[in-house]
């Protein structure tokens, strides 16, 4: 039986221009996915495919690396010749290519970048947004070859966000934010008066799912061990000014952690005071008092000492001044 020829194609590409993988493809792998598992490739170029699909393509040998069977651990490295069999991807609706943004750069250089995101962006496409920070950057910034979140912050938060433009970066970073080595400051606007000059606070938190499939979190003894260093700024009639500092990096840390303890953050519309949500916005907070004012971490590459601040947007600086003391 005639069997269509293979196509021999580079990595970029196929991501850009493949609208199905009805024949084989031969992939070079470029230096953008070096060090990448074979598996996690194949879920990037793969997009429509069913992750179990990936995983049984490649229990069964029909995916080939300079034509030897691999396992799923296998990591990629230039000059490597992967082959992926015919696959049929999923129908997907067609949609907008996300708009091109920038976004206040606080530090870049060939391997990194830090930008200062406004609220309300999320930093990714996914559960109802349809585009974030990533997908904007990269439409602004065709020219790079890869570029990549190194952490995520919530959309409604703002301040700085850290994204690897080279993959060895992001390694590296990944590595350094489990072990802790990335120190991350916060500064947030609580209901109620906090009392200590400083606080370790230590709860574990686990997430969950409401009825409607929002993603959300609690305290629970069966959670994940979450600790942060809150520190008294600023003290108000009714509220208080607190950095938090990152020593572990849940989902939500920050404003569950203060929700459990009775000190909600003012604006927070999943777990603070929502009738005093109501208040503030008339009174000129139209969103949530939190913002990663600092970062600390090694260069992923130089090792070299990298300080970053972000001051307080000038919306909640007038919105603080506001209040009384």
């Amino acid at each position: 039986m005639y069997k269509q020829p293979s196509r021999n194609v580079s990595s970029p590409q196929i991501i850009n221009k493949m609208k199905d993988l009805s024949n084989a493809l031969a992939v070079e792998v470029d230096s953008a996915s070096e060090g990448q598992r074979v598996d996690n490739f194949l879920l990037r170029i793969c997009k429509g495919v069913p992750r179990s699909h990936i995983y049984r393509i490649l229990r069964t040998g029909e995916v080939r690396v300079n034509s030897r069977r691999v396992d799923a651990t296998y990591r990629l490295q230039p000059g490597d010749r992967v082959r992926i069999p015919p696959v049929r991807l999923a129908e997907r609706p067609k949609t907008l290519p996300p708009p091109s943004a920038e976004f206040s750069v606080v530090y870049e250089d060939a391997a990194l970048l830090v930008v200062n995101k406004p609220a309300g962006i999320a930093v990714h496409g996914g559960s109802g947004v349809s585009f974030g920070v990533i997908e904007q950057l990269r439409a602004a910034r065709p020219q790079l070859k890869f570029l990549e979140l190194a952490h995520r912050i919530d959309r409604e938060t703002s301040g700085l966000l850290m994204l690897a433009k080279k993959r060895s970066a992001l390694t590296v970073l990944h590595a350094a934010l489990r072990e802790g080595k990335v120190r991350k400051q916060y500064i947030t606007l609580v209901k109620g008066k906090w009392q200590d000059d400083r606080r370790r606070i230590s709860l574990p938190l686990k997430k969950y799912l409401t009825r409607s499939g929002e993603r959300r979190v609690s305290v629970h003894r069966e959670g994940r061990e979450s600790e942060t260093v809150f520190r008294r700024q600023r003290s108000l009639r009714d509220y208080t000014l607190l950095s938090a500092e990152l020593l572990t990096g849940r989902t939500h840390q920050i404003r569950v952690q203060l929700a459990h303890l009775s000190f909600p953050i003012a604006g927070d519309d999943k777990y603070g005071d929502f009738v005093l949500n109501r208040l503030l916005a008339k009174q000129g907070l139209k969103r949530m008092f939190l913002h990663t004012t600092e970062l600390e971490f090694a260069h992923p590459l130089s090792g070299e000492t990298i300080k970053l601040r972000a001051p307080l947007p000038a919306p909640l600086v007038r919105f603080l001044d506001s209040l009384p003391t």
